[in-house]
């Protein structure tokens, strides 16, 4: 009864954080997770697949809040990353973890402290490489970006919020919308069933509470993250980013 108190304390935690920033769940949810004895593998793919909770509870708030998703974009951003996401679970098994997680802790760290000194950026809506040489160069890296998220613990929520400020003009309002609503169910759900469809070691006792937790969490920070502006949510990604970035680079 007490594992099942804690895990759903931290999962709340850990999604509110998530939601709020645009990503880093896996920076409190997975070591918990670990912690209550669960070998890494099994913690990994249980970790992951109850993070579609995240998105879902994010969709019951931030529904209200229906201009922030252009809906062109949002299906161009949905398949891309979706498809990554298919293809990054069922190979993650067979990607070197370690050196991954380094190469992508250091440049989570490195986009934390760019944006901390651009102090503008993310700041307004400014669309740029909207053009078909901007959409091609940007799917293939929402691509690989969805190939992490299918296959990575944490900080690819992160990368994607980051990455559509810098390629794609949106303000940080903006960008965490899409990464909850587009990245958190869709993304995430594809991942979470292709891990399900490969076997992958789920520890089903836990999923119940880590999903109501994940989704009461998701709808908590989704909740401040309409009601704050663009200033607060920075530094809120800017904070999680680079704690992300060197909780990747320790484990």
């Amino acid at each position: 009864m007490l594992e099942q108190v804690l895990l759903f304390i931290a999962s709340v935690v850990a999604n509110a954080m998530s939601a709020f920033a645009g990503g880093g769940a896996g920076l409190i949810q997975l070591p918990v997770i670990l912690m209550l004895g669960l070998p890494f593998p099994v913690a990994l793919a249980t970790h992951k697949f109850v993070t579609v909770a995240l998105g879902l509870g994010a969709v019951a708030r931030l529904r209200k809040e229906p201009n922030l998703i252009e809906l062109k974009f949002g299906l161009y951003l949905l398949i891309l990353g979706m498809l990554g996401a298919i293809m990054g679970a069922y190979f993650v098994v067979q990607i070197p973890d370690e050196i991954a997680k380094t190469v992508l802790g250091l440049l989570i760290i490195g986009l934390g402290l760019y944006s901390l000194v651009k102090k503008e950026m993310g700041q307004t809506y400014d669309p740029k490489n909207r053009d078909i040489k901007g959409y091609i160069i940007g799917g293939l890296i929402l691509f690989l970006i969805g190939a992490l998220n299918g296959s990575f613990t944490a900080g690819t929520g992160l990368f994607l919020t980051i990455f559509l400020v810098l390629w794609f003009g949106m303000d940080y309002r903006r960008s965490v919308a899409c990464t909850l609503m587009l990245g958190g169910v869709f993304w995430n759900g594809a991942g979470g069933l292709t891990l399900v469809a490969v076997g992958a070691p789920i520890y089903w006792h836990w999923i119940p509470v880590l999903l109501a937790g994940s989704f009461i969490g998701g709808y908590i920070g989704a909740h401040y993250h309409t009601l704050k502006g663009n200033k607060w949510i920075k530094i809120a990604f800017v904070s999680v980013t680079l704690l992300s970035g060197i909780a990747l680079l320790v484990r």
